[in-house]
């Protein structure tokens, strides 16, 4: 089954070629495209800072509806409507293994789990020695944008608002007095979701803090020492782990029970075939007021 697939070798722009869609296997689900966001690191691909990934692995935040269901599963039909993180989430139709996917309500936007799920993955990697630092000890997040606010508002579910702090210059309509410009305290953990500390931020860290690495980046000398000196631990969490199919899960839940509200964050929908040029090239350049964007096939 061929079908028209968006794809970046990195070169600067997206281009629609054609991909072959493999037959579905017993424990995936064939799903017609509905929606799927532009991530950033979609954009980073495009622009040459890492990749690029192989067509069969480029989109990943997808919604869409089932229209074939492998022998293997039982809990969703043709028809529903199923959030994925399998890809190729720029094509057309796509397929879906078991644990990559979850069943959503309604085809809405905010129902595209994968960014939300990929914020609760800092938090699940480690679940319990998160939760009791959280708990009990001071955290600073530095970002203040999608993840940033995802991570957040997760933490506060098992955290004394106090004991977060958040360190950014975006989203202050959202943040509030709660954003701060420099931090004067020592942290049990640090939270990097903009990849700013790595570029040498200076930030005290208390003895046998964690770091949540969450873009991979690698640290100065200096800071490397400081952090093994103080018996720091780092932590890079993968959206490829096994428990992100749980994150999938909590993100829903989340949702649902109004712990978050996303809608405020999808700034644009953009036409699958005559807008899909001008949703990467927004992902890139950041219009005022934009903060995510999807397209949408249908």
């Amino acid at each position: 089954m061929k079908v028209r697939c968006l794809q970046t070798q990195g070169q600067g722009f997206f281009e629609e070629v054609a991909y072959e869609v493999p037959p579905c296997g017993q424990d995936q689900i064939r799903v017609k495209n509905i929606m799927t966001g532009v991530c950033r690191s979609d954009i980073d691909m495009m622009q040459g800072n890492f990749g690029p990934l192989p067509l069969e692995m480029q989109g990943h935040e997808g919604l869409g509806q089932v229209i074939e269901v492998g022998e293997e599963i039982t809990h969703v039909a043709i028809g529903d409507f199923v959030a994925t993180r399998g890809e190729p989430a720029y094509a057309d139709f796509y397929n879906v293994r078991k644990n990559e996917f979850v069943q959503v309500p309604e085809a809405h936007p905010r129902y595209i789990i994968e960014p939300v799920a990929c914020a609760i993955n800092l938090v699940q990697h480690d679940f319990e020695k998160i939760k009791n630092i959280a708990r009990y000890g001071d955290v600073l997040i530095i970002g203040s944008g999608f993840l940033s606010w995802v991570a957040y508002n997760y933490l506060s579910l098992f955290a004394k608002d106090e004991n977060i702090d958040v360190l950014g210059t975006n989203n202050q309509d959202i943040w509030g007095s709660k954003l701060l410009s420099k931090t004067e305290k020592s942290y049990d953990m640090v939270m990097d979701i903009s990849g700013k500390y790595s570029l040498g931020i200076d930030i005290d860290l208390n003895n046998s803090a964690t770091i949540i690495d969450a873009v991979g980046k690698s640290v100065s000398h200096d800071e490397a020492q400081k952090q093994l000196w103080k018996s720091c631990t780092t932590i890079r969490p993968s959206p490829r782990n096994l428990n992100f199919h749980q994150c999938m899960k909590d993100a829903i839940w989340m949702i649902e029970h109004k712990h978050i509200d996303v809608d405020k964050f999808w700034t644009r929908a953009y036409n699958r075939n005559t807008e899909w040029q001008q949703a990467f090239a927004d992902g890139a350049d950041r219009p005022n007021g934009y903060s995510r964007g999807y397209i949408k096939w249908h």
